[in-house]
């Protein structure tokens, strides 16, 4: 979460390369705490709340502080608060899915690593122009629609073929 604190902070500050490898470092912390835990057996009870929440927080500060970083147009707030919110509930529907007892479905074309990869790139073509970061965030939110719809759907016809049989 600090690594995401600090890209926010760079965003919102317009430090783009900054950002964007801060971005990087959040990513490579996710991906190692959660290969730690499970390869080391060091997982816990609680362990998908100390996995799942702080990657939700650190999603909606990173999209958040894109949007705030936009002198234009004028909703770049908006479009920051829209992918975050999004992020959230393509997050949500899959553990849904998982409450549902079906295997959680990571899938779609805008998961975590994907959204963080988008707006790497928007960082740094944003040192060429600033409308990248609104750019990047357009790509975020109709991919993450796309995404969730996908999941909501796989999990339905799941559902669906469970209770016919």
């Amino acid at each position: 979460m600090v690594a995401a604190a600090a890209a926010a902070y760079g965003l919102v500050h317009a430090w783009y390369p900054a950002a964007a490898l801060c971005i990087l470092l959040r990513l490579l912390a996710n991906l190692m705490d959660g290969m730690v835990a499970i390869e080391g057996g060091m997982g816990s009870p609680a362990g998908e709340i100390y996995n799942d929440l702080p990657d939700r927080i650190s999603d909606a500060l990173i999209l958040c502080a894109a949007g705030y970083s936009l002198p234009w147009p004028s909703y770049g707030r908006e479009l920051g608060w829209t992918a975050a919110l999004l992020a959230v509930m393509t997050a949500y529907i899959r553990i849904l899915g998982g409450a549902c007892g079906l295997t959680q479905d990571f899938g779609g074309p805008m998961g975590k690593p994907q959204r963080m990869a988008v707006l790497i790139g928007a960082c740094f073509l944003a040192l060429l122009d600033v409308r990248a970061i609104a750019l990047g965030l357009g790509i975020v939110i109709a991919g993450t629609l796309l995404t969730a719809a996908l999941r909501l759907r796989r999990i339905m016809r799941q559902l669906e073929l469970r209770t016919s049989r």
